[in-house]
């Protein structure tokens, strides 16, 4: 099945997360919730195995993953709108939530909301951009609140009743030249003080987006090496990913 492409970010990110859930969501069939699914990249990788629903605020991201859903044959639920409007009288064995927090002014009641949400058991799993030393232009032009130190995320997880968490920094090296690229760019053509900040949000998911089956297949070749490159620094990278377990199980 011909998979949406996947920006090189995305790639990097990928890489880390999938072991991830091979560990923790070995079966398939589970209850899958992203938040923040924008256009659908990762919602169809993950709705190849499970029941996967997607909410996002952007209603044009919603379109595309909708689209892209319909391509694939896959009966996935995708919701436009709030948390709020996401059904989980069942609960769900997975929330997810990637480049979603730093987008959240108040980072402890969101992942108490995504907490809540999860079965005994269940499993959440975010990733965010690293380190706040490195807040830069594309940070503030896409709307981010900030960045995180591996420990801080680790804590805000914890502090919601999360057990069993661990991190994973990716993104050495190919993350920094990304980075620098992109603050160059933000610099140079995104005048942003004007803006509102849900628009800088929703732009986020809109940015650096490849379309074609042509661009994710030269993505997907060219970050090869980086990708088996990261896997040796666990500890270094300007992306954080982050995980724990609902009580219960």
């Amino acid at each position: 099945m011909p998979l949406p492409p996947l920006t090189p970010y995305a790639r990097l990110r990928w890489d880390v997360v999938s072991p991830v859930l091979d560990a923790e969501l070995p079966a398939a069939g589970a209850r899958v919730l992203e938040v923040g699914c924008g256009q659908g990249a990762v919602g169809v990788r993950l709705a190849v195995r499970h029941d996967y629903t997607g909410v996002d605020l952007d209603r044009a991201s919603v379109e595309v993953a909708r689209r892209r859903m319909a391509e694939a044959g896959l009966g996935a639920t995708l919701v436009h709108g709030p948390l709020a409007e996401v059904d989980d009288a069942e609960g769900f064995d997975l929330v997810c939530a990637f480049e979603v927090v730093e987008h959240i002014e108040d980072d402890r009641a969101a992942v108490a909301e995504w907490v809540a949400r999860l079965r005994p058991g269940g499993l959440l799993l975010v990733s965010t951009p690293a380190w706040p030393s490195r807040y830069g232009a594309m940070d503030e032009a896409v709307g981010h609140f900030r960045r995180y130190e591996p420990q801080a995320l680790a804590g805000l997880l914890a502090g919601a009743g999360l057990q069993g968490v661990g991190t994973r920094l990716y993104g050495m090296p190919l993350g920094y030249v990304l980075e620098a690229l992109r603050n160059r760019i933000a610099r140079r053509s995104l005048d942003v003080r004007e803006q509102d900040l849900a628009d800088r949000t929703a732009r986020s998911g809109r940015l650096f987006q490849p379309s074609s089956a042509v661009q994710g297949a030269v993505i997907a070749a060219g970050t090869w090496p980086f990708r088996v490159v990261q896997r040796a620094f666990p500890g270094a990278g300007t992306g954080l990913v982050a995980w724990g377990t609902a009580p219960g199980r």
